[in-house]
């Protein structure tokens, strides 16, 4: 639990400012167009540095890593609980970006190697995969409670007493690693060439909320990052010790987990930028209301979670789960089209949320576990990296894409219509919103197939012992 307590911190930091950006605004005077570097910065630095310190954390052990992350996080969130000005708030935000970047590889490698047995480790990325799923519901509800009863700096001063009580918890329950002797070499340049491109890949789809598709600082950057990835991938063929053995990433189960991790966080964080606009702006809910209404998905979600590792994951591996989940994501997502302007509650958005979160349980918590089974200790932390840098940059692109589809779909509606019209307004952005839901619902359907193909059938292979056991070791 201490271990999924840092990932929940990592998880809902995505989405927990968003709520808080107005009164920050009002405090602070930054302009609009700066607001979304309280988002980006974070972004930016969480997901441009996963894979260094995935691999970093291989060389100076897991545990020590997520320490270090903590503290970090904390100061970095007590800074930004503090700032005085926008400058100050935007360097915290990268700051905790990089602190996340320590936390998030760290968390997943530990929980890999600690759990070897089959029944334990079921269970353990069962409620792994839950807050992963679940985290940016929880941040929304969080930031609107924080925000609405406190004030907006809670939504970061929170962060220090999370960061508190998982190092306590680290500290006493997680064992120290005994020395380890053949741990790889860091690859220096392939650090360098994966975190430029990570970050020209992040910094590109960012650009889209405020730039078009054919602007410089979008395409400019999306292609310089390409041309990086392409650079490192031919780099791991020719180094003596690449920073991401190309070995983790071609094994079907790995390299299917991967995939479906990218996929899921395209749909899942395009869903919840769409859910969210409804919910505020059309139905009129408050964010804290907002918050609770994804409740019952995140109830499913980690339901879905527990069945699919615990029941179905130990006797066909990924390849009936993982597919099956996505396919109950893209029903939910159909579902979800049905909305309208009068739309209730419990009427419209109850039964598809909670389809749709059954459908991400069942995805995206048996992939983490077949992303980091079978693998030498020594690929364990870069192996987790990867998986959060799907799940990352999934996001980053669904966001930019679905939105950049959502804004077409409501220009075309309303060519030619009475703008003036709030009612037209209001079908208008609803159109937009059940495009963008049909959409999530292909990209849902076209990875299940995907992933149907690519992933092993049987039984997983058993997750490799840990060759250096874990010492108990007081600080």
């Amino acid at each position: 639990m201490v271990i999924c307590l840092a990932q929940l911190m990592d998880v809902l930091d995505v989405t927990i400012v968003n709520i808080a950006l107005p009164n920050a605004q009002h405090d602070l005077g930054f302009s609009l167009g700066d607001r979304q570097w309280i988002v980006t910065a974070y972004s930016l630095a969480f997901g441009s540095m996963l894979l260094l310190f995935g691999r970093v954390s291989d060389l100076v052990g897991r545990r020590t890593m997520l320490l270090i992350g903590l503290v970090g996080f904390a100061a970095a969130s007590a800074l930004g609980g503090a700032a005085p000005s926008f400058g100050v708030l935007v360097t915290a935000r990268a700051l905790q970006g990089l602190a996340g970047a320590m936390l998030a590889p760290a968390a997943l490698s530990l929980l890999s190697t600690t759990f070897t047995e089959a029944k334990e480790r079921a269970t353990a990325f069962a409620v792994f995969g839950g807050v992963a799923g679940s985290g940016a519901a929880v941040g929304m509800l969080l930031g609107g409670l924080l925000t609405q009863f406190l004030n907006w700096r809670f939504t970061l001063y929170v962060n220090v007493g999370i960061s508190a009580v998982a190092l306590v918890g680290v500290a006493i329950l997680v064992p120290r690693q005994a020395k380890i002797t053949d741990r790889p070499t860091l690859d220096i340049p392939g650090a360098l060439i994966a975190s430029a491109g990570m970050f020209g890949i992040v910094y590109g789809f960012a650009n889209v909320e405020s730039h078009s598709w054919s602007d410089p600082n979008t395409w400019g950057f999306l292609a310089a990052g390409v041309l990086l990835l392409a650079l490192f991938a031919w780099w791991q063929t020719r180094a003596k010790q690449p920073l991401l053995p190309l070995r983790v990433l071609l094994d079907r189960a790995r390299g299917g987990s991967n995939l479906a991790i990218f996929i899921g966080g395209i749909g899942l964080f395009g869903a919840f930028l769409f859910l969210n606009y409804y919910m505020q702006e059309i139905l009129r809910f408050s964010p804290v209301m907002t918050g609770v209404a994804f409740l019952p998905m995140v109830a499913t979600l980690v339901l879905a979670g527990g069945l699919c590792t615990t029941q179905l994951y130990p006797r066909f591996g990924a390849k009936v789960p993982v597919p099956a989940g996505m396919l109950i994501a893209a029903a939910g997502m159909a579902w979800l089209t049905g909305i309208g302007p009068g739309s209730s509650y419990v009427g419209g958005l109850l039964g598809p949320l909670m389809l749709f979160g059954f459908g991400v349980g069942a995805t995206m918590a048996p992939a983490m576990n077949a992303g980091t089974t079978g693998l030498a200790e020594t690929d364990s932390g870069i192996a987790s990296a990867t998986l959060n840098t799907a799940q990352q940059i999934g996001g980053s692109i669904g966001i930019a894409l679905l939105n950049s589809l959502a804004a077409s779909a409501l220009t075309r509606y309303l060519a030619g219509k009475d703008t003036s019209s709030p009612l037209v307004q209001t079908a208008g952005a609803i159109h937009s919103y059940t495009f963008a839901f049909w959409c999530c619902s292909a990209i849902f359907a076209v990875g299940a197939l995907i992933c149907g193909v690519i992933l092993p059938a049987g039984k997983p292979e058993t997750a490799d012992p840990d060759p250096h056991p874990a010492v108990p070791v007081a600080l």
